[in-house]
């Protein structure tokens, strides 16, 4: 008997996406034959090797809307055309391709899982017609949906109630992470004997704290190591060169996950300070604040609804009551200069990383996707 098939579907360019990379071995230990389905940029680098099969599509535009709907278009009739038992949606902008190809096939099931509230995107609020057609196929398509998940409480309320559906939750906590292999201070270019700082993930973006935190780091007896990418780091670079914060600022880029929790594990402190400014930020909870945890690194924090529920609960770092360049600078001198309350931050972080895993979190998607035998 040959194993069913996951057809597991995204926009980005499948490097980094730690979610989507966790929930196909899932699929695979579940028993089903897994391919993950995304993009290819002129920036795109090799993707490493993973047990599980993965194409992306390369397109002529790599950005705005004639990307979406040129990658819709190439999804669905790759769809069409493919076998599959099982459907995997993430986020709105793949929905559209996959429920319509789920239209034309007997007995697949069609899951939707939702990272964040898609229509309230910076990008999006800030292009009201752009975001009234995303609205329209949300409206659209929701209501349609049996398999419903997405990433914390907060947001899952907010679809609940706007489409009285069930929408359940699969947060986007991280493995069990050891430091076994972990490379050396030196081998990663990071500077010995100083107070390291922290601020990682792939979507280093406006509105997400990182002007006033490097602004900060003038004032700050530390060294910061900024991994990942996003569409501030040009400015954010910029800032660093004209204020000679070279020594005290240091760009790695985008890392695999493994190689970038590296960087992470030698952190005393990292840091996630979204702004409240769209209500997509505002019910966030990064998936760095669970690699933070792993890594025993305390957290400094803006005050959003989930990220300060999970800070508070374990006591694992500091909630700003504000996000200024003078309250970053006062908690991380503060953190720095009591080594007894670092300490115990890092220890809580140890306990909480032994509840806040992806294995504990994998208990509803076993209800989603119950294991086969091939």
């Amino acid at each position: 008997m040959k194993s069913p098939k996951a057809i597991v579907s995204v926009t980005n360019d499948l490097y980094t996406d730690q979610r989507v990379n966790k929930v196909c071995l899932f699929l695979q230990n579940q028993g089903y034959d897994v391919l993950l389905i995304g993009r290819k940029r002129r920036s795109s680098l090799p993707l490493n090797d993973r047990s599980y099969r993965m194409k992306r599509i390369k397109l002529i535009f790599e950005k705005g809307p004639l990307f979406y709907a040129f990658f819709n278009l190439r999804l669905f009739f790759f769809l069409l055309f493919r076998r599959a038992d099982v459907l995997l949606s993430n986020d709105l902008d793949t929905l559209l391709a996959n429920y319509l190809a789920s239209k034309f096939k007997r007995r697949v099931k069609l899951c939707y899982d939702s990272h964040e509230l898609f229509t309230e995107v910076p990008e999006l609020t800030n292009r009201p017609r752009i975001q009234r057609i995303w609205g329209r196929i949300e409206r659209w398509i929701f209501p349609k949906l049996k398999c419903v998940y997405t990433v914390n409480e907060s947001i899952a309320a907010i679809y609940s109630k706007k489409y009285e559906k069930e929408v359940r939750v699969v947060r986007n906590v991280s493995k069990r992470w050891q430091a076994k292999g972990v490379k050396s201070k030196k081998e990663l270019g990071i500077p010995e004997n100083v107070p390291l700082l922290i601020l990682q993930g792939a979507g280093i973006n406006i509105d997400r704290g990182s002007e006033e935190l490097i602004a900060a780091m003038e004032q700050i007896n530390a060294v910061l190591m900024v991994v990942g990418d996003g569409d501030v780091l040009p400015t954010l670079k910029k800032y660093v060169d004209q204020k000679g914060l070279n020594k005290k600022v240091i760009f790695f880029g985008k890392k695999p996950y493994d190689v970038m929790m590296n960087y992470t594990y030698y952190a005393d402190i990292g840091f996630t300070l979204d702004k409240a400014t769209n209500a997509n930020y505002k019910y966030s909870l990064p998936n760095k604040v669970f690699d933070y945890i792993h890594t025993e690194t305390a957290i400094i924090a803006t005050d959003l609804i989930e990220v300060s529920r999970v800070v508070r609960k374990y006591d694992i770092g500091i909630i700003l009551n504000e996000l200024s360049v003078e309250s970053i600078v006062q908690a991380t001198r503060n953190l720095l200069q009591d080594n007894l309350r670092l300490k115990q931050l890092h220890d809580n972080c140890k306990l909480a990383a032994s509840k806040e895993n992806w294995e504990n979190e994998c208990d509803v998607l076993r209800e989603i996707y119950p294991k086969v035998e091939s």
